[in-house]
C-alpha cells in the first residue's frame, strides 16, 4: 500500500465471519505490523490510512531511521 509507505502491504483474509486486513510493512529484519481490522467498506477508511502512517513514523523514530 503505497499510500502509507514504502514496503507497506495489506494481507487479505476472508472468511465466514467477515473480510479482515492486516497493514504491515515488509523490513529486511522485520514485519511491523500497523494495524488489523474488519473490512466494512471497499474502500480503506482514511482514518486507517492516517494511523498507519502515524505508527509508521514512530517505528522509524524509534528505530532511527
Amino acid at each position: 500500500m503505497p499510500v502509507i509507505g514504502l514496503r507497506c502491504h495489506e494481507l487479505r483474509i476472508n472468511d465466514e465471519a467477515g473480510a479482515f486486513r492486516i497493514m504491515y510493512r515488509a523490513d529486511t529484519d522485520a514485519v511491523v505490523i500497523l494495524d488489523v481490522l474488519k473490512k466494512k467498506t471497499e474502500q480503506t477508511p482514511q482514518s486507517v490510512i492516517e494511523t498507519c502512517r502515524h505508527r509508521l513514523r514512530t517505528y522509524e523514530q524509534l528505530r532511527g531511521k
